[in-house]
């Protein structure tokens, strides 16, 4: 467990946040000022894992205009072989942010560049073209996206358990204690979001022995992305520190519920304004008709889009059909969607969206591209999602669920993998080369998964037969 005495760190909200509008020269006094030594030129791989080289502060500057180069080839996903050009991360500066649990770094995000020209396969270049999809019509995807995550500890077997022992409520959803005893971590991450003016607005247990939350306030579809690697990065390193894992696995335990990442979002047009709102909605939802037909993107493309929201092997031990010892899954496998129904796949807070099928594993990047792409076919094809269901799916047998026409979920990797695989939609926007190789660096996962012998199978067969 967590002790209060461990940790006398303290940051003040905002302390270090990057001032707006900078220019280099302005950018290296912000680096002097809070004494920084190295920049972590960062980008994120296919799998949304960040990547870095640490950067002298003196050669800053280098990072922003030759950029920093990478093999290719020692990177999953980038196509690139061992003689082919580096792959090249040209800083952007407008990402420049202070690491608070590292005193003395600072890191910023690039672009990915091939023969100076931005890498088709670079996952942050693929979020961005499709920003500029909805920039060339005046619009703005702002999304706010809720990372579950588990703390973990290792224990002398090899199996985990929860960092702190005595969180084993059957439902320990909203749990006092469980907050209360984890908060030493909890506040060292929400006070290091806080500091660089992340606003952190809640933290609360989840549902799972060891699991939480913390919400931060929306923001554009890039800028959420580059906050929730960041997020990553903070969470795993004072969880480290402290002596515990802090695991984004989608499914860490059968049992239990698993690690989801909602991805709330909305579109706003060059005056701020929320197009997906309309207060003359006849449902009582507050949904816009574009927002409906954004819907209908959604559903009609929901099981190729499953593979970039929930991208392991892992994640289909949380996206199933039943129930675990809480009572619920809380991970909607149902292709519908409904007024605040958290048994679907889209949930409808009032006046926006929320797609729940993401897990913690994804890459953000590519689930908001791939969110924006399937969205935006909705509405320039007027895509009808039909009437709302506000039901418990989970209440339903098979047979209803089938009679009311819903669709389920892919059930494997394997299954997500092959939707993904055969969309021309996915093909034609994200581009082919990004999917061919998603699609076979996936197939090769499950492949491994697939041949791999468990100790259930050992259990079941050993002296079965």
């Amino acid at each position: 467990m967590l002790q209060a005495d461990h940790w006398t760190w303290r940051r003040v909200p905002g302390q270090y946040a990057t001032p707006t509008n900078l220019d280099v020269a302005s950018a290296k006094q912000f680096l002097a000022q809070n004494h920084i030594r190295y920049v972590l030129a960062q980008f994120a791989d296919i799998y949304g894992v960040a990547k870095s080289k640490a950067v002298p502060v003196e050669h800053f500057e280098d990072v922003l205009t030759d950029g920093v180069g990478f093999a290719g080839g020692g990177v999953f996903g980038m196509r690139l072989a061992p003689h082919e050009p580096e792959y090249m991360v040209v800083g952007d500066l407008s990402t420049l942010t202070l690491v608070p649990w590292a005193p003395g770094y600072a890191r910023v995000m690039g672009t990915g560049m091939v023969n100076g020209k931005p890498h088709p396969i670079d996952t942050r270049n693929i979020l961005k073209a499709q920003m500029a999809r909805l920039s060339e019509r005046g619009w703005t995807l702002l999304t706010g996206i809720e990372p579950e995550f588990s703390l973990l500890q290792k224990l002398p077997d090899g199996s985990i358990a929860p960092f702190d022992s005595t969180d084993s409520l059957q439902k320990p959803a909203y749990d006092y204690r469980g907050l209360s005893r984890a908060r030493t971590f909890l506040e060292r991450v929400t006070e290091c979001l806080q500091s660089l003016g992340i606003d952190v607005y809640q933290i609360d247990h989840e549902d799972a022995n060891g699991q939480y939350e913390i919400n931060f306030k929306y923001a554009d579809a890039l800028t959420s992305a580059d906050q929730i690697l960041l997020f990553k990065m903070a969470a795993a390193e004072i969880a480290h520190e402290l002596g515990a894992v802090c695991s984004f696995m989608p499914k860490p335990k059968s049992s239990m519920t698993g690690n989801g990442m909602h991805i709330h979002c909305s579109i706003a047009d060059a005056a701020g304004k929320n197009i997906f709102h309309d207060a003359s909605d006849k449902n009582g939802m507050g949904l816009s008709q574009l927002a409906y037909h954004f819907i209908g993107g959604l559903l009609t493309h929901a099981r190729a889009l499953t593979a970039l929201l929930a991208p392991s092997v892992n994640s289909y031990k949380r996206l199933v059909i039943g129930r675990t010892a809480s009572g619920t899954t809380w991970a909607p496998v149902f292709v519908a969607y409904g007024d605040n129904n958290r048994t679907a796949m889209v949930r409808i807070p009032y006046g926006r969206i929320e797609l729940r099928v993401g897990d913690s594993g994804m890459n953000p990047y590519l689930a908001q591209a791939a969110l924006i792409a399937a969205g935006l076919d909705g509405i320039d094809r007027k895509l009808d999602p039909g009437p709302p269901q506000n039901i418990n799916f989970y209440a339903l047998t098979p047979a209803e669920i089938k009679a009311k026409n819903i669709q389920i979920l892919p059930q494997s990797l394997s299954e997500a993998i092959e939707a993904l695989d055969q969309s021309e939609l996915f093909r034609k926007t994200l581009g082919g080369d990004f999917i061919d190789e998603f699609v076979s660096l996936k197939r090769e996962e499950w492949l491994d998964y697939h041949r791999h012998v468990s100790d259930w199978e050992t259990q079941r067969y050993l002296s079965f037969f």
